[in-house]
């Protein structure tokens, strides 16, 4: 019977296997401790290294070391990347043709009450950044859910001091900046390292179930206050041209009154003036008068007849002729 003889090594006369297994294994332990031990930071963001669990550094963009075989931990913070939270409302899909919104109404989110006891469906985002990544990782569990949760606390307080016409209209820009101002204040107070870029109201609308009412009513108030502007128009341009013509007249008036007593003052004047040289001499100051007053009225006489006063009677003139008899004057 024939002898089997067993070959030592993997049987076809190698190397013992775990001969082989060292070098292997020396070699996974190099590629591990490696790969654990280089790590690179993009450059919109740093990382956080921590040991045993503890904080330890921050590294800023590029490539860097730490401890391996999970000594330090590193964890990538997108510090410079603007984050976006939508309250309301939720982006389905978004390309620079068209963006898709989700069908899917939030009531828990978005119906709040406003400060005239009206009901107002309110959507809006926040962005923000991470401006302290120890604080934003350690100082608060869940710092986007906290988020989430102030920015709704804060919308719901500002919009409950508005009226929903403000909030509609010509107060959103107040409503954005009271909210943006109070949830900083908040993040801040927690510490959570954020920074608060914009609050920026997206939509707000009545509840479905009174938003023709209500669009009825705010279209009545809109055309009241054109009506009143169209009014206040003209009042601005009739009242100050009215004014304008009354204070002319009252000038002009002031101006004739002026002149008339000017004028006289001076023939008063001039009358004292006449007075006093008539005083001094009668005859020659009457004479003087009589022949001024009729180079005034002569001159507007068509025909003059002098006659002298010794004469008793006119000569006839003879009929037809046009001329004067003879021996007339």
């Amino acid at each position: 019977m024939a002898q089997i003889r067993v070959l030592g090594g993997d049987g076809m006369g190698g190397a013992p296997w775990w001969k082989l297994a060292v070098p292997l294994a020396f070699v996974v332990i190099v590629l591990i401790f490696v790969v654990t031990t280089w790590f690179q930071v993009d450059s919109d963001a740093v990382g956080v290294v921590t040991r045993f669990g503890r904080y330890d550094r921050t590294e800023s963009p590029g490539l860097h070391w730490k401890l391996p075989l999970g000594i330090e931990a590193v964890s990538i913070v997108p510090v410079r990347h603007v984050h976006k939270m939508e309250f309301g409302f939720r982006t389905a899909a978004l390309s620079p043709e068209r963006t898709r919104y989700d069908e899917r109404n939030y009531p828990a989110e978005s119906l709040m009450l406003t400060g005239d006891l009206n009901a107002a469906e309110v959507e809006w985002i926040v962005q923000y950044r991470i401006s302290d990544p120890k604080k934003f990782l350690f100082q608060v569990r869940d710092p986007e859910n906290t988020l989430r949760d102030l920015s709704r606390a804060v919308m719901s307080a500002v919009v409950g001091d508005h009226s929903v016409l403000e909030v509609l209209t010509e107060g959103r820009r107040e409503v954005n900046q009271e909210a943006h101002d109070q949830l900083q204040r908040l993040v801040d107070l927690y510490e959570m390292g954020l920074s608060i870029d914009t609050v920026q109201l997206q939509g707000v609308d009545p509840p479905e179930k009174v938003r023709a009412s209500f669009n009825d009513v705010n279209q009545a108030e809109q055309e009241r206050v054109r009506t009143s502007n169209e009014a206040w128009q003209e009042y601005n341009k009739t009242i100050p041209l009215a004014e304008g013509e009354a204070q002319k007249l009252k000038q002009q008036a002031e101006g004739y009154a002026i002149d008339r007593v000017n004028r006289a003052t001076g023939e008063s004047q001039r009358f004292l003036a006449v007075l006093a040289e008539y005083q001094k001499a009668p005859e020659v100051t009457r004479r003087r008068l009589w022949l001024e007053t009729m180079a005034r009225v002569l001159p507007k006489l068509a025909r003059k007849v002098i006659v002298d006063e010794d004469v008793k009677g006119l000569l006839p003139l003879p009929l037809g002729t046009g001329l004067p008899a003879e021996g007339g004057k």
